[in-house]
């Protein structure tokens, strides 16, 4: 398929901004693979398209305050430092994005508001892209707690605003707990401890995976032809647990619910001989668009993703392109909230 394919008009005015006031009430669109048919429900509703012995599996990756500002040694210049990820926890070595990008070379040093932090740029990587290292004398628990308090919420660039005390809290889902992502597993941000307790209840299995998101879910794809765009890796783990839940209900033909894109890709990159889920580990640059023959999951919860997407296009590979795209097309005229922290697609 070619990437003009994937284009739609979206106003700005869909673009949410911020949270939903309850996580579980946001809108929720239900797309039928099998009917064509399309409902208008909110969150909540889901417990109604699930049954006991399904299983729902969900991305605990938690997201790190990765956005940090420091000053430039002799100028002051103000610059942006956004942690991509740790490639060297001893020596508290980072792959980082640097903005403006132009001041800062090879051997410059930053210093972190008032607080003991330094940085030294050691490489360049990409265009903005460079390896910094901190100086940092003290115990690991301390350097964490410093990026904690000095790091802001990652929200995503097209959210034209500072972050927000609320967002530590909802720009994280509420069953994050392994730390290591630069944006948050979208999808789940809908789950409320009562929508998890209600499932148990019914007897939903709620599993997890791990799948630290990085910030190529956002990179643009730049070229027509499909098969010529290459994603960023991305590190993951599906533990021995999950797999095992996953696979009775696939033999019981239960239904496999994953909840959004992330958990989708580390779905389809541990896939057994047998079709059957695998317990793995390691880093996944998996990307998915029609046609795409999905081997675990036959439910998927997403969230409303950008034109031109590869979120859209996965879910497109899921739902069926005609009928995905005219879901989208539904979805504009309706007035769904897109992105990060807009409304929800449950396709059945």
């Amino acid at each position: 398929m070619k990437l003009s394919e994937f284009k739609f008009e979206l106003p700005e005015s869909l673009l949410a901004t911020h949270p939903s006031s309850n996580r579980d009430e946001s809108r929720m669109m239900v797309v039928h693979r099998d009917s064509g048919k399309i409902e208008h429900r909110i969150f909540k509703d889901i417990l109604e398209y699930f049954d006991e012995g399904d299983v729902m599996v969900v991305n605990d990756t938690k997201v790190f305050p990765a956005r940090l500002y420091g000053n430039k040694e002799k100028t002051g210049a103000k610059i942006e430092v956004f942690l991509l990820r740790e490639l060297n926890k001893d020596i508290h070595l980072w792959d980082v994005l640097v903005d403006p990008a132009r001041k800062i070379r090879v051997g410059n040093k930053l210093y972190f508001g008032d607080s003991d932090l330094v940085a030294e740029v050691i490489d360049n990587t990409t265009s903005r892209g460079r390896t910094i290292k901190f100086l940092f004398d003290g115990p690991d628990e301390e350097f964490y707690k410093t990026i904690n308090e000095l790091g802001e919420t990652p929200l995503p660039k097209y959210i034209k605003r500072e972050a927000e005390p609320e967002d530590k809290e909802r720009y994280q889902t509420v069953y994050a707990k392994n730390v290591g992502a630069v944006a948050a597993p979208t999808a789940g941000l809908h789950f409320t401890k009562e929508v998890l307790k209600r499932l148990e209840i019914k007897g939903v299995d709620v599993t997890p995976l791990t799948l630290h998101v990085g910030l190529g879910t956002f990179r643009p794809v730049d070229v027509e032809d499909l098969t010529k765009h290459k994603m960023d890796s991305e590190n993951f783990m599906v533990p021995n647990e999950t797999a095992e839940m996953v696979n009775k209900a696939l033999d019981n033909k239960k239904r496999v619910c994953a909840i959004g894109t992330t958990t989708m890709r580390a779905l389809e990159s541990s896939v057994s001989a047998s079709n059957r889920l695998k317990p793995n580990e390691g880093w996944t640059d998996r990307f998915i668009f029609p046609p795409y023959d999905f081997k675990i999951a036959n439910a998927l919860v997403t969230n409303f993703h950008m034109p031109e997407s590869t979120l859209l296009m996965m879910t497109a590979a899921f739902g069926g392109y005609e009928l995905v795209m005219k879901a989208y097309e539904e979805a504009v005229k309706e007035k769904y909230r897109f992105f990060s922290y807009g409304d929800v697609m449950l396709i059945l």
